[in-house]
């Protein structure tokens, strides 16, 4: 294995730095494709299992409950026992768990294999991108996260592709198989070319929360199991009593978090009013994302008549759009301040989602369905890198990484309960699926839901955020957008940086 004389030492133009960039892209190649592909694979998926709505629900939903409950303290594995460590471990966790789901031979099987994937992605998902931030030199770090955002964005355009031909062409199940031969050729790599790094003294300068994290994963399961079961079978006692102890497990989160010393979510940051406020934006917006792409591929496949290929590639315009145009928007946003985007933004993707409803039996794709997309694509343009930067200055640059770790979890508990929530709101019933009159009703009135999060989204903006807020913050505080926001934003975190995750994992304790 190659060691570095220092850490921080390696140069990006060098063999190694090649082969650690290479690693960091494997690796979050992993579950950016996961994340891209499955929405497409899951009306195939209830076919083959003969499952319902609420089956395709947890598919989704299991992945993202673990990986949003144990993010953070993933990061602080990594500070502790070393970042490539536990990334090797997350990459071989996450391969493991792909592979059961591929083997699945029920439902039950599949969640539980999904929930095991987000704790492989829970550790493998922050180490990604630290890697770089702590092997290369200071000099080479913005140059190593521009490359990976790139080579990213390339992995996420060819996601749909890949997705909708496995799921036409092999089968759902090559969905998960693919990413045993990505993991079979990143931990080689990793483990002969990747230097070892972890922060000195990180076993003194913080603990693990590991009740918050618990007392977090539990509560948001018994809330989710709830909203998903609810719609088949209404106010049961099988509903009632995991919502009620759902709500309780999160009443006892929050006391945990307030009295422990080094908590995974310090309360006290939320007493700055602008953090707070744009973590609603984010909650919004990633909760209408979310409700969007879930549904919406299952509109084009189950109403439309779309096959699985088609129905990735019909989104791809949000793709390219983002790819294109993400960084003008950072300047834009930088140069006006962040109170416009913020506000206009979510308006547009609100007037994208209202044009989806135009969207049923024969519809035209260049007449109904790209016109949505193009308005929706434009909308999260305008509104995703203002937003990563706001969060980002919303508090002073020690806490900076805290900020994005807290948002970048804001975000998936928010998609994770939109998924959960919106066909029990949109009285999408557990059959529905399988009948395109009454799913294509289900939608509009989702799509009606998912617009309106948005716009009281862009009201919370317009009144709280200051146009000048972004003037103050440190230069180079705007990040690069996360390559897996280009596709199925609501599927996956924000443009947050996982390496400030870690970071902010690590400054938790002698901030609180």
């Amino acid at each position: 294995m190659t060691e570095p004389s220092e850490p921080g030492g390696v140069r990006l133009a060098s063999a190694q730095g090649r082969w650690v960039l290479a690693t960091a892209v494997l690796g979050s190649g992993m579950a950016m494709l996961d994340s891209t592909v499955v929405n497409i694979a899951l009306p195939r998926i209830g076919t083959d299992l003969n499952a319902d709505l609420a089956v395709l629900q947890w598919t989704v939903t299991a992945y993202m409950l673990t990986l949003s409950a144990l993010i953070l303290l993933g990061g602080a594995l990594g500070d502790r026992y070393g970042r490539r460590r536990v990334f090797v471990i997350g990459v071989v966790w996450f391969a493991a768990a792909s592979l059961l789901c591929g083997l699945a031979p029920n439902a039950g099987v599949l969640i539980a294999a999904r929930a095991l994937q987000g704790v492989g992605g829970a550790l493998l998902t922050p180490g990604s991108l630290a890697l770089i931030q702590a092997v290369f030199r200071p000099e080479d770090r913005a140059r190593g996260v521009g490359a990976w955002s790139g080579l990213g964005g390339v992995a996420a355009a060819v996601g749909p592709f890949i997705g909708g031909w496995l799921v036409d062409g092999p089968g759902w199940r090559w969905v998960f198989f693919l990413n045993v031969p990505l993991a079979a050729v990143c931990v080689p790599v990793a483990l002969r070319h990747v230097p070892e790094t972890r922060e000195r003294d990180a076993g003194r300068r913080h603990g693990f929360d590991v009740p918050g994290a618990v007392l977090g994963a539990l509560a948001l399961a018994g809330v989710t199991y709830a909203l998903i079961a609810a719609p088949g079978r209404g106010a049961a006692p099988g509903v009632i009593v995991p919502a009620v102890a759902g709500v309780l497990l999160g009443v006892g989160f929050v006391c945990v978090e307030r009295r422990r010393a080094d908590p995974m979510l310090p309360p006290a940051i939320f007493r700055i009013r602008l953090f707070s406020a744009i973590n609603a934006v984010t909650v919004c917006v990633y909760a209408a994302f979310s409700g969007f792409f879930f549904l919406a591929v299952l509109q084009l496949q189950v109403v439309v008549g779309y096959s699985a290929l088609q129905a990735g590639t019909a989104l791809l315009p949000t793709t390219v759009l983002m790819l294109l145009l993400s960084a003008r928007s950072g300047e834009l946003g930088q140069r006006i301040g962040p109170r416009i985007p913020l506000t206009v933004g979510p308006v547009l993707c609100a007037a994208g989602m209202l044009l989806m409803m135009r969207v049923g039996q024969g519809a035209s794709y260049f007449a109904d369905v790209l016109p949505a997309l193009v308005v929706l694509g434009a909308g999260m343009v305008t509104l995703v890198a203002p937003l990563t930067s706001t969060v980002l200055a919303s508090v002073d640059v020690d806490r900076a990484g805290l900020a994005s770790g807290i948002n970048n979890a804001a975000a998936r508990a928010a998609g994770l309960m939109a998924v959960a929530a919106l066909p029990l709101l949109a009285g999408v019933g557990p059959e529905a699926y399988r009948a395109a009159d009454e799913f294509a009703a289900g939608f509009r009135r989702a799509m009606t839901l998912c617009a309106g999060i948005l716009l009281i989204g862009a009201v919370i903006a317009w009144l709280t955020v200051r146009t000048n807020v972004l003037r103050a913050a440190e230069p180079g505080a705007q990040e690069h957008c996360h390559p897996e926001c280009a596709y199925h934003c609501g599927m996956s975190a924000p443009p947050l940086d996982p390496g400030e995750v870690q970071e902010g994992t690590r400054r938790q304790g002698p901030e609180t």
